[in-house]
């Protein structure tokens, strides 16, 4: 494989989200077991817009990992940096729905394969060959996967690739809140993209104001491209001076929002791929938000998010539709 064969090469968990999928005959509720994990729910979307992905990442030698290894397979992702762990299980979500249509997360993960990914067992060529590494902290929580992470990124460095970031905040993870806000400040010093939520910035830098959140990002760590999704109320985009807000694409029939802000991330990853990053204009940067807020509207319609990514052809419809 060449220098940047590869379009995205990501590391991190990969695990089974446990979703509620309605009650039994005796009113327990029942779940159904779907692929998940926000970096494969990244490359999913990545492969289904036409890209080469490749993922980096642990799980059990059991039923769930052989499930979950099928699954991104079928999703066009390249499993070859996947590792089975003979002793360790499987990472296990539940996620139950809010009222709001928010969720609330139980991990299974004390510990989890993904946890135990060794930095000897990180395939670097992925990471070398590829135009943009993307990771997010739950590879931060604990080691030996924090220095695999860590090498990776360093990797990643040395070879030039873009390095994007979404910090998917999950604080039930973490053993103290210090060291959450350790690896999100970890991670904001080692990326050209950031990918963030309007819940984590509030968290991270204590601002209500958006703008006064992100302005304090800029001038600590002079990230070239912020994103910043807000769930119902849009998404916005910050380069140097510029910021551009695009409104979100409201759907009556939203089920649950497991993979919207990974859907999102996504498509930003693919609109800097087909303009590159040094050609991000208003107009582009508008474009690029609206196709990714259209495309995160519609996983919030199915359940699951791995094996239910939309087509390109079905966000445009969208988007033509409203607009």
């Amino acid at each position: 494989m060449g220098k940047n064969q590869l379009d995205v090469t990501a590391l991190g968990e990969l695990l089974i989200d446990f979703i509620q999928n309605g009650t039994s005959e005796q009113g327990n509720p029942m779940f159904e077991a779907n692929p998940g994990g926000a970096p494969c729910n990244v490359l999913a979307m990545l492969a289904k817009l036409g890209h080469s992905v490749s993922f980096i990442g642990k799980v059990g030698k059991d039923g769930f990992g052989t499930q979950l290894s099928e699954a991104i397979t079928k999703a066009g992702i390249d499993g070859s940096g996947l590792v089975f762990d003979p002793e360790v299980h499987t990472t296990l979500s539940l996620v139950h729905k809010l009222p709001n249509g928010d969720r609330d997360f139980s991990f299974y993960r004390n510990p989890g394969a993904d946890m135990n990914l060794k930095p000897e067992e990180v395939n670097l060529d992925l990471i070398r060959n590829a135009k943009i590494f993307h990771f997010g902290t739950l590879s931060m929580t604990d080691e030996p996967v924090l220095s695999a992470t860590k090498l990776a990124i360093a990797t990643a460095e040395e070879s030039g690739c873009l390095r994007s970031f979404d910090p998917n905040l999950r604080l039930p993870l973490w053993h103290h809140e210090e060291d959450a806000k350790a690896a999100f400040d970890y991670g904001l010093h080692h990326c050209d993209i950031l990918k963030i939520s309007d819940n984590e910035i509030r968290w991270f830098t204590g601002k209500e104001d958006f703008d006064e959140g992100i302005e304090l990002l800029q001038k600590t760590y002079h990230i070239p491209l912020i994103t910043l999704s807000m769930g119902p109320d849009g998404s916005r985009a910050y380069k140097g001076s510029l910021m551009v807000e695009v409104p979100a694409f409201l759907q009556p029939n939203t089920i649950e929002t497991t993979g919207a802000g990974d859907t999102f991330g996504a498509c930003v990853l693919h609109g800097i791929l087909r303009e590159g990053m040094e050609a991000l204009n208003e107009e582009k940067l508008r474009s690029i938000l609206t196709f990714a807020n259209a495309a995160a509207s519609i996983v919030t319609t199915r359940k699951g998010a791995l094996a239910v990514m939309p087509s390109e052809a079905e966000v445009r419809a969208l988007i033509t539709a409203v607009q």
